[in-house]
């Protein structure tokens, strides 16, 4: 008898997979859907110049001086 109850685990288990498949698209289509109406106003074309500072970047924490003014502490001989 023990082939017999094997093969009906396999049966539900398959069965199963199938049913958790099926409602998972399902409520993935529908939220989605929800979703594109409710953020419709934050679709805006993708800029890849636009991009979050990498390890690499200068982040400038103050602005830096301007060369016009003399600044002797800082070498700047001024341009006035």
């Amino acid at each position: 008898g023990g082939n017999s109850a094997h093969s009906n685990t396999a049966n539900s288990n398959s069965h199963m997979s199938n049913s958790i498949h099926s409602t998972h698209s399902n409520s993935e289509r529908s939220i989605g859907r929800r979703k594109k109406h409710k953020y419709g106003f934050q679709l805006k074309p993708y800029n890849p110049e636009h991009k979050p500072p990498g390890s690499k970047d200068l982040v400038y924490l103050e602005p830096s001086p301007g060369f016009c003014e003399k600044n002797p502490k800082l070498g700047i001989e001024g341009t006035h």
